[in-house]
């Protein structure tokens, strides 16, 4: 029980170390890399969890296009932060085109392997790319410092009152740990961190960018956006048989574990931002 204890004691210690370099380095790219700096992370982010994403499909006996796929994505977050959401759309446009070619070229290839293709870098890059967008905005800089810090405070606070509280289960033929308690706490202090966020800018940086309603409804969005994501890639890796979608992230698992609920996300909190007023 003692060697257990302290294997599991030590696991968590490698889990916190990793996760909190990560933290520092996602914020400091953010508030001094500025937009072409945050683009560049995702892109680096983005191909390495698409690659795990595409290798997952390929355990289903799937044939994805991974050059086109992970080009594709490195190119949405660059594009973005040059051209801004037009190029976004026109990667999106070549990779489309470029796959439906591939597919009537080799007769190889299925209908599958194509959708998959797509699909992979649609989900990952071009999600992960309105984070890049986000920053781009007037008010960006605290917008995306305020998303990362509401989906770290979802997924610590989800865990340590689920891990303790947790009676009632979500979805237990996916994933059997979640619980409704679990995503009850997450959700009220997703909605504090953007509820801070608004009087921290309110009363030091002469403003919020959007209203107290905003920042509340915001602040639901993301634990909605949050849960579905993770339970999106539970159930992927559930199809694929696979435990954790890789190993380069010591106490995560693989990057698209790490960011499993950050893809949606951000595709959400831009939207609603834009939608809320934020330019």
């Amino acid at each position: 029980m003692a060697v257990a204890g302290s294997s599991k004691f030590r696991d968590l210690g490698v889990r916190v170390t990793v996760a909190t370099l990560y933290g520092a380095v996602m914020l400091g790219v953010t508030l001094w890399g500025g937009v072409m700096g945050l683009a560049a992370l995702i892109a680096v982010i983005g191909a390495l969890a698409a690659y795990e994403l595409y290798e997952m499909t390929r355990r289903e006996h799937r044939l994805p296009n991974e050059v086109f796929g992970i080009a594709a994505v490195v190119a949405m977050p660059l594009a973005a932060a040059v051209w801004g959401p037009v190029a976004l759309s026109g990667v999106v446009t070549v990779l489309l085109v470029a796959s439906l070619m591939w597919h009537l070229v080799f007769r190889s290839v299925t209908t599958s392997d194509t959708a998959v293709t797509v699909f992979g870098a649609v989900y990952v890059g071009f999600s992960l790319t309105h984070l890049v967008l986000l920053r781009g905005l007037e008010s960006g800089t605290l917008l995306v410092v305020t998303t990362l810090a509401s989906v770290w405070a979802n997924d610590s606070f989800a865990y340590l009152i689920g891990s303790t509280l947790g009676r009632h289960r979500m979805a237990p033929t996916i994933s059997p740990k979640k619980s409704w308690e679990g995503f009850a706490a997450g959700t009220v202090f997703t909605v504090v961190a953007w509820l801070a966020a608004y009087w921290l800018a309110e009363r030091y940086l002469g403003g919020a960018p959007l209203g107290l309603v905003w920042h509340a409804a915001i602040g639901l969005a993301v634990s909605a956006a949050a849960v579905v994501g993770d339970l999106v890639e539970s159930r992927l890796k559930r199809e694929a048989g696979f435990k954790d979608s890789g190993r380069m992230l010591p106490g995560h698992g693989g990057f698209l574990d790490r960011h499993d609920s950050l893809i949606l996300v951000s595709l959400v909190v831009y939207h609603v931002a834009v939608l809320g007023g934020a330019r």
